[in-house]
């Protein structure tokens, strides 16, 4: 299975491709879209429904994976964070791969083992499970990372219990 993992965001979309079979996942590739404050609202806009799409066309996801927001104290911050995962939102479903969604506290828990853990353990976590030395920058691609990692760890399951598939279904 390959997971497109998002960190929703204005300013930076992270991003990050991992490919899973069984036990085995690997990192395929990670990065960040970056907007300026200084770009017409709008154009930021159409370009994350650009850059997502784009992802999606080059790596051919069987899901994407993204996080769901959590409070913000700033409500102007808020509404244009929203605004922006839906253009994500609509860029996946235009493209017609599955979205899941997953909150902060999941996504720590699938790959730290604790829901309340630090960014930078959680960047240390997705080092520590792929081997990686140097540190990922920014957080918000540490972040997606972590996002297709909890996806890939969780998401099979996820999607057997939603159709009633599991293991323990009457049969």
């Amino acid at each position: 299975m390959r997971t497109l993992g998002i960190d929703p965001g204005l300013a930076r979309i992270g991003y990050g491709v991992v490919s899973s079979d069984g036990d085995t996942v690997a990192l395929l590739d990670y990065g960040c879209l970056e907007t300026y404050p200084d770009t017409p609202y709008p154009d930021r806009l159409k370009y994350i429904y650009d850059g997502v799409r784009r992802l999606v066309h080059r790596y051919k996801p069987d899901a994407v994976a993204l996080e769901s927001l959590f409070f913000f104290r700033n409500a102007r911050t808020v509404m244009k964070v929203s605004e922006a995962r839906g253009v994500i939102v609509l860029a996946v479903g235009s493209c017609h791969v599955p979205a899941f969604e997953y909150t902060p506290q999941q996504v720590k828990q699938a790959v730290s083992s604790y829901g309340m853990e630090t960014k930078k353990n959680v960047e240390i976590a997705v080092r520590q499970i792929f081997g990686i030395e140097e540190h990922i920058t920014p957080d918000d691609t540490a972040d997606a990372i972590a996002i297709a990692l909890c996806h890939s760890f969780t998401g099979p399951y996820r999607l057997a219990v939603l159709t009633g598939e599991t293991d323990d279904s009457p049969g």
